[in-house]
């Protein structure tokens, strides 16, 4: 499974957790831009065979009401440091790698102490 990482997450979790989710990229690297509109990030990762990692809950929405793919997976809470969703992103691993064969258009995750 490849993930592709949000323009409000940290372009350095594509190198950390490489060897996890190997072929992800951040939308820096393929051309988008901090700018580009949700619906041309969607219709990219939809094309290219991604799931969506964000802290934005707009691609949450659009998991809901259209469907996958793409599939999204939401970091609930916005301002943890790259090392924390980093973290979290391996803790959940298995989660994830198990939203690409169900059913589910998206998973919600954050930190719980």
């Amino acid at each position: 499974m490849k993930l592709l990482f949000d323009a409000n997450l940290s372009p350095k979790l594509v190198g950390r957790l490489g060897e996890l989710f190997p072929g992800s990229a951040h939308v820096f690297d393929t051309g988008l831009e901090r700018s580009t509109p949700d619906e041309k990030i969607w219709e990219f990762a939809a094309a290219e065979g991604f799931t969506i990692v964000t802290a934005d809950s707009d691609f949450l929405d659009r998991a809901k009401s259209r469907g996958a793919p793409p599939k999204v997976v939401r970091i609930e809470k916005r301002d943890y440091r790259t090392a924390e969703v980093e973290s979290l992103l391996r803790r959940h691993a298995i989660w994830i790698a198990e939203l690409a064969q169900s059913s589910r258009t998206s998973l919600a995750i954050r930190h719980t102490s």
